[in-house]
C-alpha cells in the first residue's frame, strides 16, 4: 500500500515533467535563414577598381537578384528570421549588399545598403472570389442531366464535319 502511493506520486511527477518538457521544446524558437547572408570577410574581399565580376562570383556566390534595367547592378539579399510557436516570424537579422560593375566587368562600388524597414501588418483575410455561391448539395445535383449521351449533343468527328 505504501509503495503504491509512491509509484502513483512518481507517475504524476513524471507526467508533469514530460508535459513541461514538451511545452518548453514547443516554445523554443525556430531560426531560418533565407537568401545569401554576405559575411564581412566576403565583402572586404571585393574591392572597387581591382575585383572583377568573376572575383565577385567566386567570393560571394551568385547574386540573389539583378537590377531589372541594369545587368551591371547585383543585389545580395539575406534574412534571418525567428519563429516562436504559432506566432508570426520575426526578422532577427537582414542584410542587403549591392555590387555595381562597369562595362569592362570591374567593380565600381560594393557595399551594404542601409535601408529603414517599413513594418507592414499581415492581413489574414482571404481574397474574395465572386461567382456562383452554391451549397454542396446544389453542386452535386447541379450536374444531373448536363452530360447526356443522347442525340442533339455537340459531337465532332475527325473529318471536320462535312460541309
Amino acid at each position: 500500500m505504501k509503495y503504491e502511493k509512491k509509484i502513483k506520486s512518481l507517475m504524476m511527477n513524471g507526467a508533469t515533467c514530460a508535459a513541461l518538457c514538451i511545452f518548453v521544446v514547443a516554445c523554443s524558437p525556430t531560426t531560418t535563414q533565407r537568401g545569401n547572408m554576405v559575411q564581412d570577410y566576403q565583402l572586404v574581399a571585393v574591392q572597387p577598381g581591382i575585383s572583377t565580376r568573376s572575383d565577385v562570383l567566386r567570393n560571394m556566390g551568385s547574386p540573389t537578384t539583378k537590377a531589372p534595367f541594369n545587368e551591371n547592378v547585383w543585389y545580395y539579399i539575406g534574412q534571418k528570421t525567428e519563429k516562436r510557436g504559432i506566432l508570426d516570424p520575426e526578422i532577427v537579422d537582414e542584410r542587403v549588399v549591392v555590387v555595381v560593375f562597369d562595362d569592362e566587368d570591374m567593380v565600381v562600388q560594393a557595399g551594404e545598403l542601409d535601408r529603414e524597414r517599413i513594418d507592414l501588418p499581415i492581413d489574414r483575410d482571404k481574397t474574395p472570389t465572386y461567382g456562383n455561391e452554391m451549397t454542396a448539395m446544389q453542386q452535386l445535383l447541379g450536374n444531373l442531366g448536363k452530360f447526356s449521351g443522347g442525340q442533339g449533343g455537340a459531337t465532332t468527328t475527325a473529318g471536320g464535319g462535312g460541309l
